[in-house]
């Protein structure tokens, strides 16, 4: 079966509270698409974020005394650095602009995923709001693979997806931050090549290869196409977590 990544129209701007399974069900109406079992919702993080309510007024935010000091030696807001902090187990590096986190959920990203861009306030427009990452991105594709299969009678996917830059190369890519019903690493140790050699080292990291041609889909900016339908998704589905990916600090030549 050829993989097909399809943007669900008309996706409207998200606020808090807003029933995602039911906005994604009215998308795939309206592009002609009826769920079938072993297809996959990628969802761009930033709308799991504003349906559960995680915008945040900068002007509500006291900075510590630890979040004023760094924010100084980075020329950064330093509301913001608090955030960060606070979303954050480890910094792992800075530099002027830019703080390098191990975030709170466990992988490594810029300014603990924190995000200004396509934020829109709840009510005067001089207030500064960002958006912080889903509290947990498992559970919250979890619930929502659990209404569109209650709705649909299929066996489904769920990603959620977020733009991460990368240690080794310029640009950002999308990659999968919480996932459910799919399969986030697949381990093809054990099988053979083309030429019958045993793989013995080879892990594919497949939800972040599906989130990768997603994000392409998506867009970066202005786009509005936030939600993103496939079929023929080459692996099979099994119950998947984001835990899979996430590389051990011992092995992790970067730190």
């Amino acid at each position: 079966m050829p993989l097909t990544l399809t943007c669900l129209p008309g996706i409207p701007l998200i606020r808090p509270g807003d029933n995602l399974v039911e906005m994604i069900g009215t998308a795939l109406e309206r592009a002609g698409l009826v769920l079938q079992d072993g297809d996959i919702l990628v969802l761009a993080q930033k709308i799991v974020s504003k349906a559960e309510g995680r915008m945040l007024n900068l002007a509500r935010v006291n900075p510590s005394a630890r979040a004023l000091e760094l924010a100084a030696s980075i020329d950064k807001d330093p509301r913001l650095v608090e955030l960060i902090l606070q979303e954050s187990r480890e910094v792992l590096r800075t530099r002027p602009g830019t703080i390098i986190v191990e975030h709170r959920l466990g992988f490594v990203c810029a300014n603990a995923g924190i995000d200004h861009s396509n934020v829109a306030g709840l009510g005067d427009g001089q207030e500064e709001w960002v958006l912080l990452l889903p509290e947990n991105p498992d559970d919250s594709a979890h619930r929502i693979r659990q209404g569109l299969e209650r709705a649909a009678s299929v066996h489904v996917g769920v990603l959620i997806i977020d733009s991460h830059g990368r240690a080794w190369r310029q640009g950002t890519v999308g990659a999968a931050i919480g996932l459910s019903g799919m399969p986030g690493l697949v381990d093809l140790r054990g099988s053979p090549d083309l030429f019958d050699y045993t793989l013995r080292i080879t892990q594919v990291g497949a939800a972040d290869e599906l989130a990768a041609a997603a994000s392409l889909v998506m867009g970066q900016a202005a786009e509005g196409t936030p939600v993103v339908h496939v079929r023929g998704f080459p692996y099979p589905l099994r119950e998947g977590s984001l835990e899979e990916l996430l590389r051990p600090k011992e092995l992790d030549l970067f730190r």
